[in-house]
């Protein structure tokens, strides 16, 4: 038997043609590799990210030395002594190349005093600067080896201490746990808040967004500083009176974030269908949109960490903070100010750590946020 076409075209045997799948089973090829589900792929894409996983072992570290720091030493947070008061910080490893030796410079000493071993001990004269006469009296500045002078020469105080003779260290990784404990705890209630109410705001529109947006507008008019007065003149000081004063109005900018993400992505496509299908609101709030606003939220969280500690801070300088002898880093940035000419480290080491809080917090949230964005799925 022969097979040709209608326009004459060379004849075809039939043996000639095979069926190419038969005796062959029809099926999908089969997966080389194991799924990746969508929290393991964000957590792929993350650690890619060498910035923002350097900025979250930054952070790691220091919520571990706010735990375990103030064990470092034999001083409580609250420990003084006068003879030790204003030391300057002291390092073992770093006085040897002159960073953190323990040495400060003494103005306006005469010099004939400077073999008197009672105000100078053996040893505590490093080096005489500026030597000049005033007066027919010969006068001089002298670096001294202040934990010398002190007779505190086998102590090592890493960051100083204060005005009373307290361990800036102890006081420091104490202050940074009660302010991450603070603006954590603060953060949280503000996001959980925030996200309910701009979510209803956002789905619902309409009056009921009017109304809502309205509330926000009057409940954000009011001062944080005249809000933290309030609660503070019927609580008290103390932590919760500052988290209430950061909660009262710290949820309005997160609520308006979600409203925007729920205005933005209610009409798609894919809540339509779920919403003809018959999905109830609650399922399309929290398991169709929400999850596409993970990435903001979660940016939105980490930010407001180091901002809730700057919060506490102003608080803490202008008297509304916690009271002595609790410190923060507040409280030790507003104690320090107070002595910034004269020992600048004991507000540089604070005022250094919310700086590097405030970096690696960005950091960390931008590699969480574009971790997190359900677009950036499977895209190396």
């Amino acid at each position: 038997m022969y097979i040709a076409d209608q326009n004459n075209m060379p004849k075809i045997p039939k043996e000639k043609f095979v069926f190419v799948q038969q005796g062959t089973a029809i099926k999908d090829e089969n997966f080389e590799t194991k799924p990746i589900g969508f929290f393991k792929d964000a957590m792929m894409r993350f650690c890619k990210n060498k910035a923002s996983v350097s900025a979250m072992v930054i952070i790691l570290f220091i919520i571990f030395l706010s735990i375990f720091g103030p064990s470092f030493n034999s001083y409580g947070f609250n420990d003084q002594d006068v003879n030790r008061i204003n030391l300057p910080p002291r390092i073992p490893v770093l006085e040897n190349i002159g960073i953190a030796d323990g040495t400060r410079v003494l103005t306006n000493r005469r010099v004939d005093n400077l073999d008197d071993p009672e105000k100078y001990p053996e040893g505590s004269i490093v080096e005489i600067l500026n030597r000049r006469t005033e007066k027919n009296v010969e006068m001089c500045d002298v670096k001294i080896n202040y934990y010398v002078y002190t007779g505190y020469d086998d102590e090592y105080f890493w960051a100083g201490t204060d005005y009373l003779g307290r361990d800036l260290w102890t006081r420091l990784c104490r202050g940074s746990r009660v302010s991450l404990m603070i603006a954590t705890l603060a953060v949280f209630a503000n996001i959980l808040i925030g996200i309910i109410y701009g979510a209803i705001a956002g789905y619902y529109g309409g009056k009921v967004d009017m109304v809502m947006m309205r509330i926000c507008e009057i409940i954000g008019a009011f001062p944080q500083v005249v809000v933290a007065t309030l609660f503070i003149m019927f609580f008290g000081t103390g932590i919760f009176s500052i988290v209430m004063a950061l909660i009262i109005r710290g949820w309005i900018s997160t609520a308006r974030l979600i409203r925007a993400q729920f205005l933005r992505f209610k009409s798609r496509e894919y809540v339509l269908a779920a919403r003809t299908l018959g999905v109830r609101d609650r399922a399309l709030i929290f398991r169709h949109i929400l999850p596409n606003s993970i990435g903001p939220i979660i940016t939105k969280a980490m930010i407001e960490v180091p901002n809730a500690i700057f919060s506490e801070s102003f608080l803490a300088f202008i008297g509304l903070g916690l009271q002595a002898p609790e410190p923060s880093i507040g409280v030790l940035l507003s104690d320090g100010q107070k002595v910034l000419l004269h020992y600048p480290y004991q507000t540089l080491f604070p005022a250094l750590l919310i700086s590097i809080l405030m970096i690696s917090f960005n950091l960390f949230s931008n590699g969480l946020r574009d971790a997190f964005d359900p677009t950036m799925r499977g895209i190396d």
